[in-house]
């Protein structure tokens, strides 16, 4: 319901407010917000700074068998003001991945808690036992898959100098925004390493049945994906192999690309 008072055109702002989830057609009462409008804005940040600050179960984690480790930052508010150092694992936590994890696999999955724990803790039960099981139907061998905590994207050139996998795949929260605040992304690369970038991956984003891709067509997207890279033996700019069958490929850009 629109919160302007006698709109000129009614039935256009209807149709636009039906066509997108933006806050559009809240009203004024004055210079301010409207009360309906400010109470569901503050909800909605409350909803973000739970996704941002909350931590993935140890339930979840024990279910699929993860072990974690972690980056350099100490504490959340480290972590979100540092984005590089979550990009370095501790040397014991490099010391955990060498002891624990196949080395060389065709392919390593990675999950991090990234910017919102909500989006591991509500996707990962439907993601990553299609994203298993499928590639290991296809006859990929697959590594270790384990957990890292305060995990950036980068953090994945960090963790295939330890186990050298040729493709490296991380299912991470991204940063929520005000509405939705459990989608998920996933990042792969061809044989990540020292100065690998966002132009070196490929990406999946917005995958969350809240209005994004749903997580089990996500990890079915994930697989014929990693099957191309594999064939391919190259990610992001330097893959040529996209036919018209393909379906788009996403940009690792903008906000997301701080990861």
């Amino acid at each position: 319901m629109s919160g302007i008072e006698a709109p000129l055109d009614p039935e256009g702002l209807a149709e636009l407010m039906a066509a997108t989830t933006a806050r559009l057609g809240t009203g004024r009462a004055g210079p301010r917000p409207r009360t309906t409008a400010l109470l569901r804005f503050q909800a909605d940040h409350a909803v973000t700074q739970d996704a941002i600050y909350s931590r993935v179960s140890e339930e979840l984690k024990d279910r699929f068998g993860l072990f974690t480790v972690r980056t350099m930052p100490t504490d959340k508010a480290e972590y979100l003001l540092r984005p590089d150092l979550g990009r370095r694992l501790t040397d014991e936590s490099r010391a955990t991945i060498e002891q624990r994890c196949v080395k060389q696999p065709q392919v390593q999955i990675v999950v991090g808690d990234g910017l919102s724990a909500d989006a591991i803790e509500h996707n990962l039960p439907a993601i990553l036992p299609v994203l298993e099981q499928g590639l290991t139907s296809a006859g990929v061998s697959l590594g270790t898959t384990f957990f890292v905590e305060f995990a950036r994207v980068g953090v994945m050139n960090d963790i295939n100098e330890v186990v050298g996998a040729d493709v490296v795949v991380i299912l991470i929260g991204e940063r929520p925004g005000l509405g939705i605040a459990d989608a998920m992304s996933a990042y792969l690369g061809w044989q990540p390493g020292p100065g690998k970038t966002d132009a070196h991956r490929e990406l999946i984003c917005m995958i969350t049945d809240h209005g994004g891709t749903n997580p089990l067509e996500g990890g079915a997207y994930l697989v014929e994906l990693i099957r191309r890279i594999l064939a391919a033996r190259a990610s992001g700019v330097a893959r040529d192999d996209t036919d018209s069958s393909e379906p788009e490929r996403h940009a690792t850009t903008g906000e997301r690309s701080r990861m």
